[in-house]
C-alpha cells in the first residue's frame, strides 16, 4: 500500500505542473481527444510528439484579449488568482518574450508514506507571439520526482471574448509508468487553470 500511496502523491505532483491544487469540478472546458492528429503550435513548434501523456482543452473567456494576455504573462502575479501556486519569480527582466524564464513553486500535501514537500518548476519560453500564442518547456522537480513538460497556449479573439486553447505533454519515469492516472491529473490540472483564468479575466483581471 505504501508504494501505491507514493505513486498517487507523485501523480498529484504531475497535476501541479499544470496548476496548483486541483479544484472542485465546475463547467468543464471543451477537450480534444488525446489522439487528435493536429497538435497545437506556436510559431510552428508544438508539444513533445513522442510523449504518451498529453491533453488538450479550451474555453471561451468573456473578457478583452489584453486582459487575458496580461493575466497569463504577468507570471509573478499568478498566486493572486491561482490559489495552488505559492511563489513565482522571473529569472529575466523586461517584456515577456521568447527566452523569458521563471521559477515557480507549489506545495505537495503530506500523505501516509511521504512528508509534505514542494514541487519546483523552471519554465523557459521558447516561442511567443504577443496576443496570439506561447510555448514554454521545462522540468518540474520534487523529492524523488522529475517531470519534463512542454506547454503550448493559443489565444484567439472570438465574438464576445477570447478562445483560450492549451495543450501539454509530460514525460518522466513516473508518468510513463502510470499513463492513465497521469493523463487524468494533467486533464484536471489544465481545466482548473482555464477555470481560474476565466474567473480572473471576467472579474476584470483582479
Amino acid at each position: 500500500m505504501s508504494a501505491i500511496r507514493s505513486t498517487r502523491a507523485a501523480l498529484l505532483a504531475v497535476s501541479l505542473l499544470a496548476t496548483g491544487a486541483l479544484g472542485a469540478a465546475a463547467a468543464p472546458a471543451a477537450a480534444t481527444p488525446t489522439g487528435s492528429a493536429t497538435s497545437l503550435t506556436c510559431k510552428g513548434k508544438g508539444v513533445d510528439p513522442g510523449a504518451r501523456v498529453r491533453h488538450r482543452t479550451e474555453t471561451v473567456v468573456h473578457a478583452p484579449l489584453h486582459t487575458v494576455w496580461k493575466l497569463q504573462t504577468d507570471v509573478e502575479r499568478w498566486p493572486s488568482w491561482q490559489p495552488g501556486i505559492t511563489d513565482v519569480r522571473r529569472l529575466d527582466h523586461g517584456p515577456f518574450r521568447a527566452g523569458s524564464a521563471f521559477r515557480w513553486t507549489t506545495p505537495i500535501p503530506p500523505n501516509p508514506s511521504t512528508p509534505a514537500t514542494s514541487l519546483e518548476i523552471t519554465s523557459t519560453v521558447r516561442q511567443a507571439e504577443r496576443g496570439s500564442c506561447i510555448r514554454w518547456t521545462g522540468p518540474a522537480v520534487g523529492e524523488g520526482l522529475r517531470i519534463d513538460g512542454v506547454h503550448v497556449w493559443r489565444f484567439t479573439e472570438v465574438r464576445g471574448g477570447v478562445r483560450v486553447t492549451t495543450e501539454e505533454t509530460h514525460t518522466g519515469t513516473v508518468v510513463d509508468a502510470h499513463e492513465d492516472a497521469a493523463r487524468t491529473v494533467l486533464r484536471e490540472g489544465l481545466e482548473k487553470w482555464l477555470r481560474d483564468l476565466k474567473a480572473a479575466a471576467e472579474s476584470g483581471g483582479r
